[in-house]
């Protein structure tokens, strides 16, 4: 008897055993994620978690219609909404998304100035800019549990807002003054910016990235404070730096602009942002890691992860992250969310039509006419697309950074153009009849050229270009390389079938 009970007191314990085991192996089954969770140039991500859906929005800087809201509902891909920003009102930084009493607000810095936004439905429609009269810069919104509302900037003070959000109810008041980062460290700057507000039990942590945007790869840095009231005092983090690149060999550099939130089932993630170790040109590009909380009440990325390589994300089982589609066949009467002016965007410029988008001439070169761009998000891909040409103008596929650096391939009414940081010169003769096909081929940085006349049969050019220094710590601006169809001159442009491909690294 005893036996017995021995036996099949074993083969109980052998079930549990392999059951747990299979409940492990599916565990660890789950689809890994890598970093970047945004590729190509989405600097300071601002998220909001709105029930089971998840809206984020980013810096937009010049590129106009600026301030485009993605949508998720997995957290892993991401949808464009739209963009929510038409009025010109200079370089777009920092914004953050928030949500208050069912509606929706949008704050942020642009040329020295504080603007908000607001929408009833977050696809819209948005209003106009309203002007905050405030001068600091990276507003970090905030709602204590009385409701009243605040308003965080870089320099540690914040200001109480009205009711309704859209101005300023006193006077600004100082009330953090960062973490002292260590003399011997290298970095660019203390520059205290990004204050991102999150409540979690009985506190308020207020995140914070320190020492310059970019510099040295081990500059911008995650600093995290926290404090039982949203207007403190604070208490640093014991775990500070909460992310911080220790060298240039890294692959990825100035990571920060952290903000925490928590997903619908209650895990707890950061976002930031970081340059890409050899591809600086690429831009800041949205990161994702998971965070842990400590017994005494911290957060700290946990010691097994490495936001450089795969990571299982808990809570997001089997979810394969999709690459973005960036090709375009111009269907329909409007312009994909993907693309942006650099500059004004004038409605009456171009026009949406036939598989095609029109653009009107302009300037008298690539960096006067306002191109239309997209981010690219590969390392090595081409972009093509195809070409008709109406009067004097010269249309153009190019990589623009800002007015004074860009290169790329173009075209007459007969000649193929190359423009090589503003030499522009023919480089074909006599060869096409107001019709073309363009190609770039960017495979790590170095970028060849080819045209063709029937989108088929390619033929290179002799002229070649590199852009592995067309970034911000050579140029400023905090802007990246981006692919750009180029109306210059009197005429217009026809482009159609716009085909981005990425490609094996060669």
């Amino acid at each position: 008897m005893n036996y017995r009970k021995i036996f099949f007191a074993f083969l109980f314990l052998s079930s549990c055993l392999l059951t747990n085991g299979q409940n492990k192996t599916k565990t660890n089954t789950n689809t890994p994620f890598t970093n970047p969770l945004f590729h190509g140039d989405y600097p300071d991500p601002s998220i909001l978690v709105d029930g089971e859906d998840y809206y984020m929005v980013h810096s937009s800087f010049y590129y106009y219609p600026g301030l485009l809201i993605w949508h998720s509902t997995d957290l892993i891909n991401w949808e464009p909404v739209a963009n929510v920003l038409r009025t010109n009102v200079g370089s777009v930084w920092a914004p953050d998304l928030a949500k208050y009493d069912g509606k929706y607000y949008i704050y942020f810095p642009a040329d020295n100035k504080n603007y908000v936004i607001t929408a009833e439905n977050i696809e819209g429609p948005w209003t106009e800019p309203v002007l905050i009269d405030i001068s600091m810069i990276d507003p970090g919104h905030v709602v204590d549990e009385e409701g009243n509302r605040y308003l965080y900037f870089s320099s540690g003070a914040y200001v109480p807002l009205t009711k309704d959000g859209l101005s300023v109810a006193g006077e600004p008041v100082h009330s953090y003054d960062g973490w002292e980062i260590p003399r011997d460290w290298s970095i660019e700057c203390f520059c205290m910016e990004g204050p991102k507000l999150y409540k979690h039990g009985e506190y308020y942590y207020l995140t914070v990235a320190e020492g310059g945007t970019a510099g040295p790869a081990t500059g911008h840095m995650v600093i995290s404070a926290r404090s039982k009231s949203p207007l403190g005092p604070w208490e640093n983090s014991p775990h500070n730096p909460i992310l911080r690149a220790q060298s240039n060999k890294d692959q990825w550099w100035s990571v920060a602009h952290g903000t925490i939130f928590d997903d619908v089932d209650g895990n707890t993630y950061m976002l930031f942002h970081g340059y890409e170790n050899g591809f600086y040109n690429m831009g800041r590009q949205t990161m994702l890691v998971p965070l842990e909380w400590t017994e005494d009440g911290w957060y700290k990325i946990p010691d097994d992860i490495d936001i450089a390589k795969p990571m299982v994300l808990p809570g997001k089982a089997n979810v394969a992250q999709k690459p973005m589609n960036l090709s375009d066949d111009f269907a329909g009467d409007e312009l994909n969310p993907q693309w942006k002016f650099f500059g004004d965007y004038d409605t009456d410029r171009f026009e949406v039509k036939n598989n095609s988008v029109v653009i009107k001439g302009k300037g008298h070169g690539i960096a006067d006419c306002s191109p239309m761009l997209t981010i690219p998000a590969d390392h090595a891909y081409t972009a093509d697309v195809e070409m008709e040409i109406e009067g004097d103008a010269i249309g153009g596929l190019v990589l623009f950074y800002n007015q004074q650096a860009s290169s790329g391939i173009l075209a007459d009414d007969t000649n193929i153009l190359s423009n090589l940081r503003g030499w522009q010169f023919a480089t074909e003769q006599n060869v096409i009849d107001r019709h073309v096909y363009l190609r770039l081929k960017s495979v790590n940085n170095t970028v060849d050229m080819y045209y063709s006349l029937d989108g088929k049969d390619w033929i290179k050019t002799e002229n070649s270009f590199e852009t592995s220094a067309l970034h911000h710590n050579v140029l400023s601006g905090f802007l990246s390389l981006r692919i750009g169809l180029c109306s210059i001159g009197d005429g217009k442009v026809t482009f159609k079938n716009f085909n981005y491909q990425a490609i094996d690294e060669e």
